[in-house]
């Protein structure tokens, strides 16, 4: 490092690298001595430190107090580092890395599409940001309806490879043995029943669950079921907000509603839906309500950049990093009399 670059850096920041000079050191150690940069130069630094309130962890026993005191659970789904960093500084219970990554993150067509090497990728982009909230993994399609055995060799992976603290799967009492198989390993389960987006194909698209008697009664079968499987609570997906004011009267664990009315424990959403980060024209589901307009204020940072640079209006002299001017006047003269020779 050179002098003058040392010499920019207040004496207060230096930190001793080596100890074995003790307070004494030659001239020809000197450098043991080098400043703590105050200012990341990197353009990739990290994003920042973990929220200065000091949120307590979110465990199974905060989610089932909060349930007891039936105050409503907070639910986000987060692909990547910065969509977990950005929950987890809003507070949010829990942050669910959802297989609907395929599509808002993958440019899937449906999330049947995704791999379980893609989602332990992303389990553990969203891991290393997530410092509070409780974290969920969505086990895909293929990796658990086989047999008990096989989800729960998949979900000790999501645990151990993902480094998320529960998993996710969709179905009702057809998969309560596997349910049950996972948590008595010790790997806490989030069922979910309803619409399963994997199972699109069989119910004929997107469609409401639950709309008739036969299909509300075998809906509330399936809740009971994967309780007495062991899941920790079960997300209900486009339900008839009677039914799952209902379902979830009739549960001893919460439930956790999309597109279920306000009757649920809980409430979970896709983060790219409801903070609106998505081209104009695209249609959402009923149930989201867009809380912002990210893809605009994306689109008019990225044009403005687009046009300072054209202008060289950007870099400004404040984007820049000065150089002495004696040192500048040396390297000048340098290159002129290299230019002679």
């Amino acid at each position: 490092m050179s002098r003058a670059l040392i010499d920019l850096v207040p004496k207060s920041s230096w930190v001793l690298r080596s100890t074995s000079w003790g307070n004494s050191l030659p001239a020809a150690v000197s450098h043991a001595f080098l400043p703590v940069a105050q200012v990341r130069q990197s353009s990739h630094s990290p994003m920042g430190a973990s929220p200065s309130h000091g949120r307590k962890p979110v465990t199974i026993n905060t989610l089932q107090s909060l349930y007891r005191k039936n105050e409503p659970i907070t639910m986000i789904t987060a692909h990547d580092f910065p969509s977990a960093h950005v929950a987890d500084h809003a507070g949010m219970d829990m942050i669910l890395v959802g297989d609907s990554l395929a599509m808002v993150a993958l440019g899937m067509e449906d999330t049947s599409e995704v791999m379980m090497e893609e989602m332990i990728l992303h389990c553990r982009s969203v891991a290393r940001a997530t410092k509070s909230a409780f974290t969920v993994g969505d086990l895909p399609m293929g990796t658990y309806e086989i047999a008990p055995e096989q989800g729960l060799e998949s979900a000790i992976r999501m645990v151990k490879e993902g480094r998320i603290k529960s998993v996710k799967l969709e179905g009702g009492i057809e998969m309560a043995p596997t349910i049950a198989k996972i948590t008595r390993a010790g790997i806490p389960v989030l069922a979910h029943i309803g619409l399963t987006p994997q199972r699109q194909n069989s119910l004929g698209g997107f469609r409401v669950q639950g709309k008739s008697t036969a299909g509300a009664l075998k809906l509330i079968e399936d809740a009971l079921a994967v309780q007495e499987a062991g899941a920790f609570a079960v997300v209900l997906e486009a339900v008839p907000a009677e039914v799952a004011g209902l379902v979830t009267r009739n549960l001893a664990i919460p439930t956790i509603g999309i597109g279920a009315g306000n009757g649920c424990s809980g409430q979970v959403l896709v983060q790219v839906d409801m903070t609106g980060n998505f081209p104009p024209g695209r249609i959402l589901p009923k149930f989201v309500k867009q809380y912002g307009d990210v893809w605009s204020e994306s689109m008019r940072a990225i044009q403005a950049y687009k046009a300072d640079v054209k202008s060289r209006a950007y870099p400004a002299v404040e984007h820049t990093y000065p150089m002495p001017k004696d040192e500048l006047a040396e390297f000048e003269k340098l290159i002129g009399e290299k230019a002679l020779r």
